[in-house]
């Protein structure tokens, strides 16, 4: 690090004055032909141009979807927190005290958001399993396996392929899922 000018300054009156140090800054650096350049990484910027639609049809689907999203989204924000806390919590248990621990997870869980999500609807029932995908990286069938076994999701998943939803799509940002991603960064944005 260096200091500019980092010297004592003396006034009209023959006073001395001390320049104050600058604050350190901690950084990346690339050397470049011997040269040190700091390099900052900065968190990536979206733009997402306005939507226009064709016609009050497509605008009201997309409004219903910005409206299903930001209902459904604090819960796959909350689920994921718990997820990785219990995940940090079940490293280096024993299979019976994993089962244990999953079992008062869900016991938890389902005590603290039985009610609400009951009062979900279908759409927003899926919307959410998407979204919890996106906040823990496992798709609703892994999460199912690790809490309740293979029989217990095979059984839901079965349940689901009655009403045309999959247990085991993984949430696609860049394909299915690309409205819900917008939205979902605008959101956290502050923008909706």
């Amino acid at each position: 690090m260096s200091y500019a000018q980092d010297a004592v300054i003396g006034d009209t009156q023959n006073k001395a004055i001390s320049l104050a140090k600058p604050k350190k800054i901690r950084c990346y650096g690339t050397i470049v032909n011997g040269d040190t350049i700091p390099t900052v990484y900065l968190k990536p910027f979206y733009v997402i141009e306005k939507r226009t639609f064709k016609n009050s049809f497509q605008a009201n689907r997309y409004g219903r979807l910005v409206r299903n999203v930001k209902k459904t989204y604090p819960y796959a924000k909350i689920a994921g927190k718990k997820m990785k806390d219990y995940n940090a919590m079940i490293k280096g248990k024993t299979e019976a005290e994993k089962k244990k621990l999953m079992a008062k997870a869900e016991k938890e869980l389902v005590g603290q958001f039985e009610k609400d999500i009951k009062n979900l609807t279908f759409t927003q029932g899926h919307i959410l399993l998407k979204l919890i995908d996106r906040e823990t990286g496992n798709s609703s069938y892994q999460l199912i396996k690790d809490m309740r076994g293979n029989l217990s999701a095979s059984l839901w998943q079965s349940l689901a392929r009655v009403f045309s939803t999959d247990l085991k799509a993984k949430y696609d940002p860049d394909g299915d899922d690309k409205q819900v991603e917008e939205i979902v960064l605008l959101i956290e944005r502050g923008e909706i």
